[in-house]
């Protein structure tokens, strides 16, 4: 099988798990904190510190694999744990400052971004 079809597979699947533990896990509407969200953000960031730890010492682990769980089933559950790992990266070869601004720009930005597509959409 090709590694886009075990890519979109996996993707499928984290999506699936996502599903299930988010409405397994969210909060009441009335309480308004996406408990679930969270909860599924976080265990992304810890399942892709396992997984690139596991398979970058495994020997012969197929790279197919590799991408299928951590960008398909990872990228399908949660896109906050390649987040996570990219700034680790950034933290581990010691660039602190480019790892700050990442942190910085992906999350004011994407939070001005979002306002900016909310209201260019006419709300």
């Amino acid at each position: 099988m090709s590694t886009l079809l075990w890519i979109m597979l996996g993707g499928a699947l984290g999506t699936g798990a996502r599903y299930g533990l988010v409405t397994q896990l969210q909060s009441s509407p009335l309480d308004g904190f996406p408990y679930g969200t969270l909860a599924i953000n976080l265990a992304g960031c810890l399942l892709i510190g396992v997984l690139a730890s596991t398979l970058a010492g495994a020997t012969g682990a197929r790279a197919d694999l590799k991408l299928a769980l951590m960008v398909g089933v990872l990228g399908g559950f949660t896109t906050f744990s390649s987040f996570g790992l990219e700034t680790l990266t950034l933290l581990q070869s010691g660039a602190t400052g480019l790892a700050a601004l990442y942190v910085l720009t992906s999350n004011v930005g994407g939070i001005a971004l979002a306002w900016g597509g909310y209201r260019l959409a006419g709300q």
